[in-house]
């Protein structure tokens, strides 16, 4: 089952039923201080979404699921955690950080994933802080999301969370407020929905 949702997730949230999962990557406050060596952020006003980091983005999250991943959750008030998760770019340039942190609600052992930006070129569809799906399908495998279960993502993006549940064999919930990006989501989910389904986990 995937169901796409163009609005504003603080007014569609108290819509939804529970979930099995929450994965997302949500505005954490970036969007003035990226420079040129990121992906295409050089215009500062593509980032306008990204300008502050808001309590309430990730609040309601913490009730929606029993497994919650947050990327950039080290710049919200989070409950402690041990079960961070890491992604380590070896090639990131000196404007991009050479690592990024996902604040979890699993209480396990803190994880890495060494994975590259060049990795990344052949998915890359505009997103600025898009994500790569080898990434995301890493995420539900490390916290333990079952094969079948529902995902959500509140802050979309351009779908590489959607993505990863198509070729995982998960439902996925996604929710995004742009228009631009909700279409590149759309065409990406769907492209990944006529391939055939390979059902594993990243390594």
């Amino acid at each position: 089952m995937i169901q796409l949702l163009h609005g504003d997730c603080l007014e569609l949230l108290p819509t939804l039923p529970k979930v099995d999962a929450v994965i997302t990557d949500p505005p954490y406050g970036l969007g003035a201080k990226m420079q040129g060596g990121t992906w295409g952020a050089k215009d500062k006003s593509m980032m306008q979404w990204d300008i502050e980091a808001r309590d309430e983005f990730v609040r309601p999250l913490l009730e929606i699921a029993p497994i919650v991943v947050i990327w950039g959750g080290n710049y919200y008030e989070l409950p402690p955690s041990r079960g961070w998760l890491s992604w380590y770019k070896p090639d990131a340039p000196p404007t991009m950080g050479h690592f990024e942190l996902a604040w979890t609600n699993v209480d396990r052992t803190a994880q890495q994933m060494r994975y590259s930006i060049a990795a990344t070129n052949a998915e890359r569809v505009g997103h600025p802080t898009q994500k790569p799906v080898a990434l995301m399908k890493w995420c539900m495998e490390k916290v333990g999301i079952p094969i079948g279960a529902t995902v959500l993502d509140p802050f979309m993006g351009s779908g590489s969370t959607g993505v990863a549940c198509v070729q995982t064999g998960r439902s996925f919930i996604g929710i995004e407020i742009s228009g631009e990006y909700f279409a590149k989501a759309q065409r990406r989910i769907a492209e990944a929905q006529m391939q055939p389904a390979l059902f594993t986990e990243a390594s």
